[in-house]
């Protein structure tokens, strides 16, 4: 049984699992962790396999892996129940944790999350991301496609040196390949887990209409949150908002 890499963060009664997106491991998070109710809230933070901590865990790299990985952390930490965050990548992550388990599952709340249909691509946006795998380049345009070409060039090149540092290059590209081919939400529609479908006004990809045609079509109890001020990086980007959206939410549901 393998174990993936974790930090706790919190104390609180409510269990929430932290999954981060194709470009970081755990630290995805790091801009939200000093505003988080740690008497109300447990959080546990994880590191894919093949990112962070998890770097030379070998695997499939794909999102049922991930869940499995998931699933098997909540046994390890004795959490029979617990709501899910996903950025992104971690967002069709949490979508897969549902598929396999949805009773465990309290809520869900994503952060530009990628649905479980995937992601359409034309061939040169596809060119662009199967490149970004060997090239820093590709990484530092996607970053700044996705958060409407609004920050500074320091930013974005720290987001592309941190991407680099953080994961391998096999499992970079073959998340990719799963995240945005691989078609699951035949096995969630219907599914009655309170969602929070949160999108960033300036992410020409996964904005709001995207999230409502998918997330909000395939889920009774999902609503949607629009941020004014933020592309696919809410956390980095209006990380407080961010952190008062998600924990209004999860404290009602």
């Amino acid at each position: 049984m393998t174990v993936l890499p974790h930090e706790i963060h919190g104390e609180g009664p409510q269990r929430v699992i932290a999954l981060h997106g194709w470009f970081s491991d755990r630290s995805a998070f790091r801009s939200i962790r000093p505003y988080l109710d740690t008497t109300r809230f447990s959080y546990a933070f994880v590191d894919f396999r093949g990112y962070g901590a998890a770097r030379d865990l070998d695997g499939e790299f794909t999102m049922a892996e991930a869940a499995a990985d998931v699933l098997t952390l909540a046994g390890h930490l004795g959490w029979s129940e617990f709501a899910l965050l996903g950025h992104s990548m971690g967002g069709k992550v949490a979508a897969a944790v549902l598929a396999a388990d949805t009773s465990r599952v309290t809520s869900v709340a994503g952060i530009s999350p990628v649905p479980a249909s995937g992601v359409p691509f034309d061939d040169q946006s596809w060119q662009l991301f199967e490149g970004a795998a060997e090239n820093p380049a590709n990484r530092r345009a996607i970053i700044d496609l996705t958060t409407g070409n609004r920050h500074s060039g320091f930013w974005l090149d720290a987001m592309v040196r941190h991407s680099l540092d953080c994961s391998t290059v096999p499992a970079f590209a073959a998340y990719l390949q799963d995240w945005a081919r691989h078609d699951f939400h035949e096995s969630i529609v219907g599914d009655a887990t309170p969602v929070l479908a949160i999108a960033g006004e300036h992410d020409p990809a996964l904005n709001g209409d995207a999230l409502r045609n998918t997330w909000l079509q395939w889920h009774p109890n999902a609503r949607l949150e629009v941020f004014s001020n933020a592309g696919h990086y809410a956390a980095d980007e209006t990380p407080l908002a961010l952190v008062s959206a998600v924990e209004s939410f999860l404290t009602t549901n």
